[in-house]
C-alpha cells in the first residue's frame, strides 16, 4: 500500500522513555492506531522506525514511530518520504510534544518552526517549516527543573488525566484533517 498520508509520532525508543512526557508523540500515535490501525506494528529496519497501517475512512496511512530517538528523528522520516516520494507539505504530519502550549492543549499548524524541539530541529534541516504538526501541550516545566530532565520524566497523575484527555482527540483531529484535505 502506497499511503496517502504518513503521520509521525514523535518520541523516543525503549522502556525507560515509554511515559515520559516527551514521548507525547508515541502515545497520540497510540491512539491513533486503536482507532484506525490495521493490523500489527512491523519494524522497519529500512525506515530505522515501526509501522502500520491505518485507514481513516478511506484513506491509506502509514502511522510511523521512529526508532532513531529524538534528536534523529528526521533521518528516519527521510527514509520513509523518499521510499514513497512523498510531499511533505502535503503528505506528512507529525505529532510531537510542545512545553509552549497549556497541558493538554492540541494545536495543528500547516508549518512552522521547531522552537525548543530537538525532533522539529532534526527535521528542519532537510524539509525546511513547511510540513504540517500537530503539538500536544505539556504545559510550562517548573523553574526548579532543567528542561531535558523535566521532558524526559513521568508526568504526575493529574497530568497523565490531561494528557490522556488530549491523546483521545486526536484521532478525530486527525480524521478532521484528513477529510478536509483528501
Amino acid at each position: 500500500m502506497k499511503p496517502t498520508l504518513v503521520v509521525i509520532g514523535l518520541g523516543n525508543p525503549g522502556k525507560s522513555y515509554e511515559r515520559t512526557r516527551h514521548n507525547a508523540g508515541f502515545l497520540a500515535i497510540d491512539a491513533l492506531s486503536e482507532a484506525f490501525g490495521v493490523g500489527e506494528w512491523d519494524e522497519k529496519q529500512k525506515f530505522q522506525a515501526s509501522v502500520q497501517e491505518a485507514r481513516i475512512v478511506t484513506v491509506p496511512v502509514l502511522l510511523v514511530k521512529p526508532a532513531t530517538f529524538m534528536n534523529n528523528s528526521g533521518d528516519a522520516i527521510r527514509k520513509i518520504v523518499d521510499f514513497y516520494k512523498l510531499d511533505p507539505a502535503e503528505q506528512i504530519l507529525v505529532l510531537c510534544d510542545d512545553i509552549d502550549l497549556p497541558l493538554g492543549e492540541l494545536r495543528f499548524r500547516k508549518k512552522g518552526g521547531p522552537g525548543t524541539h530537538n525532533g522539529l530541529r532534526s527535521i528542519e534541516p532537510i524539509y525546511g517549516e513547511t510540513y504540517p504538526r500537530l503539538r500536544i501541550g505539556l504545559g510550562t516545566r517548573p523553574p526548579e527543573f532543567d528542561l531535558a530532565a523535566w521532558v524526559l520524566s513521568v508526568p504526575t497523575d493529574d497530568e497523565k488525566k490531561e494528557l490522556e484527555a488530549a491523546f483521545m482527540k486526536v484521532p478525530e483531529v486527525v480524521k478532521e484533517y484528513v477529510l478536509g484535505k483528501h
